[in-house]
């Protein structure tokens, strides 16, 4: 891996849930170590209500951690004092969200959004440097020419268009990390490949490093470097992309492979098929939380939880039969 970027250590968030005297705490994340080098594309993949969108938020600061810890080049976030610390970093880490037409406002044109991005954040462009830059960033994201992009409407977009405009008020904020929280699953199959080899475009060409949050083992692959499996708010398995794909050493993550058929990939499960339905993480008792759907469980999933621990490959897997 480069030089770290970003990481985190003991990244957890709780949230009350139930009546307004109740006591139950829904474990969305729970003690979560992330990396993320320079000019790196790491896929977080996992099913609908794992805690991935959750940790995009923590890292945008739309919640903050229960504990745990949150570094960035070097610096704590909870260091971040006043206004103007959590705008360079917000500038630094922005997001790009699952719907499109959610982060555009449909009463303005396509430059308005990106213009304002950035009198906000970067204050030290004249109006006419951004409208430059403006130019730029659009044709940076394939929006060519600018000069007719620039003055649509969203509604007047595809839905590919419109999110490569989400990339564009991204890349506009120059960006060190960019959080593509699910950018392709609400677009037509045959579009979602132009928005992946823009992402490495723009990793190539601008330098930006991606968390890819998404629950598409298949485009995972394509893309990233690599590859941190989560489930019920753990982690369960991180390595690069082809030896986690390749050989599946926790159970979940042979079950998320067989969903994709490969002839290349070796499942390791005589035979794979789901028996169950993730956990409720509400005040959740010690024990692995996938052993209600795992078929190699043992005594000790019930009663200890594993923790992320290295094998002889270099891969981290939380299980406690992972060899």
């Amino acid at each position: 891996m480069t030089e770290t970027l970003l990481r985190t250590e003991g990244l957890t968030r709780h949230f009350r849930v139930g009546k307004l005297m109740s006591r139950q705490t829904l474990h969305a994340v729970d003690d979560v170590d992330l990396s993320i080098g320079r000019a790196e594309i790491v896929a977080l993949v996992g099913e609908s209500g794992s805690g991935k969108s959750t940790i995009a938020r923590l890292l945008a600061l739309a919640h903050q951690p229960t504990r745990g810890e949150i570094w960035f080049e070097g610096r704590p976030l909870s260091r971040l004092r006043g206004r103007r610390s959590r705008l360079a970093y917000s500038a630094a880490v922005p997001m790009v969200f699952q719907d499109p037409y959610s982060s555009l406002n449909p009463a303005y044109r396509v430059s308005h959004g990106i213009l304002r991005g950035m009198k906000l954040h970067r204050g030290e462009l004249s109006a006419a440097a951004r409208r430059t830059e403006l130019d730029r960033v659009l044709e940076a994201v394939g929006l060519t020419p600018a000069a007719d992009t620039r003055n649509r409407f969203p509604f007047e977009l595809s839905g590919g268009q419109r999110q490569r405009v989400g990339f564009a008020q991204a890349l506009a904020l120059r960006p060190k990390l960019i959080v593509a929280d699910e950018p392709v699953s609400m677009l037509d199959v045959s579009i979602r490949i132009g928005v992946l080899n823009l992402m490495a475009e723009l990793r190539e060409q601008e330098g930006v490093s991606f968390l890819y949050i998404t629950h598409d083992v298949a485009s995972a692959r394509y893309l990233a470097d690599r590859v941190v499996v989560m489930y019920a708010g753990h982690l369960v398995e991180q390595g690069l992309t082809e030896d986690v794909l390749q050989h599946p050493k926790h159970p979940y993550t042979q079950l998320l492979v067989s969903a994709v058929p490969d002839p290349r990939a070796e499942l390791g499960l005589a035979d794979a098929r789901d028996v169950g339905e993730p956990p409720k993480v509400v005040d959740p008792k010690p024990g692995c939380r996938f052993r209600q759907r795992c078929p190699l469980a043992i005594a000790r999933c019930e009663t200890e939880t594993p923790e992320l621990r290295e094998l002889a490959d270099g891969r981290r897997v939380a299980c406690h039969v992972a060899e």
